[in-house]
């Protein structure tokens, strides 16, 4: 009759129902975002095409140039429109899939990965950043040191002993 789980328990089963859910749900309308962004690119082509065709048609005397090359424009913008659509949809799918992904794991109590490539980063810059001072007071170091046996050289009086004989 009651479930002898604890509340804690079923608010996770109930959240990894809703993420399961989410994640079928996301999956297949970036699928259907895909064929249909197919579709209208395929569509537009073609019909870009049909229009370069008929014009091919009726100016064939005056200018079978010009209805080949617009034709070949028309097949070139419609797959420029097709990698385009394709591109956003992938990228919005791969985004929602990493957030999902990430959902989940939080859920089974799996920690995220460490920053390797951030931290690896990070550390090039301050080796670099180290360097650059380290460079650099060694030279105003040198240049101070200079300075000084310089002004040491001018002000220096030399002094020599007299001999009465």
């Amino acid at each position: 009759m009651f479930s002898h789980k604890s509340k804690a328990e079923r608010t996770a089963a109930q959240a990894w129902d809703y993420l399961s859910s989410a994640m079928a749900a996301a999956g297949e309308s970036a699928r259907e975002a895909g064929k249909y962004t197919a579709d209208v690119a395929t569509s537009t082509a073609t019909e870009l095409a049909e229009r370069a065709g008929k014009r091919t048609g009726k100016f064939t005397d005056k200018s079978g140039k010009a209805g080949t090359k617009l034709a070949r424009t028309a097949s070139k913008r419609g797959a420029k429109l097709a990698d385009k659509a394709s591109l956003k949809v992938n990228a919005a799918a791969d985004e929602a899939w990493a957030r999902a992904n990430a959902a989940a794991n939080a859920l089974a109590g799996r920690k995220p990965g460490r920053p390797w490539g951030l931290i690896f980063g990070a550390s090039l810059l301050g080796v670099a950043l180290g360097w650059t001072a380290a460079t650099t007071a060694r030279a105003a170091l040198e240049r101070q040191a200079e300075n000084e046996e310089l002004e040491l050289a001018e002000t220096a009086v030399v002094v020599t002993p007299t001999y009465d004989s």
